[in-house]
């Protein structure tokens, strides 16, 4: 009975907060449930790829949807990849130095 009434108590805080939107993405709509907090992030995501595909079409003599959607999904996904790329060579070069700075004031605290 308890395992019963905890799963009830789960999927109502987990259906908390959750909203239905619906998305445009290159001329065609997809309803989707959401958590509150994610809206905007979902929108601005939107967004960004239905500008994307705008900028393709004008600038390149592609018309084929699925093209210009694979375009967009490739320029995204390499954007993401080198951006990650970005951040692990920063952590490495943060690492180095905090290393370097305790052996400094290793030694200087050894004296």
């Amino acid at each position: 009975m308890y395992c019963i009434i905890e799963e009830i108590v789960q999927k109502v805080k987990s259906s908390m907060g959750e909203i239905s939107i619906k998305i445009n993405i290159a001329d065609r709509v997809y309803p989707l449930k959401v958590n509150m907090e994610e809206e905007e992030i979902i929108r601005r995501a939107a967004k960004l790829i239905n500008d994307r595909i705008k900028e393709y079409q004008e600038n390149y003599a592609v018309r084929d949807k699925q093209d210009l959607l694979s375009m967009a999904v490739l320029h995204y996904a390499t954007s993401s990849l080198k951006a990650e790329k970005k951040v692990t060579v920063e952590d490495t070069d943060i690492a180095e130095k905090v290393y370097q700075l305790d052996h400094l004031l290793s030694e200087f605290f050894s004296k």
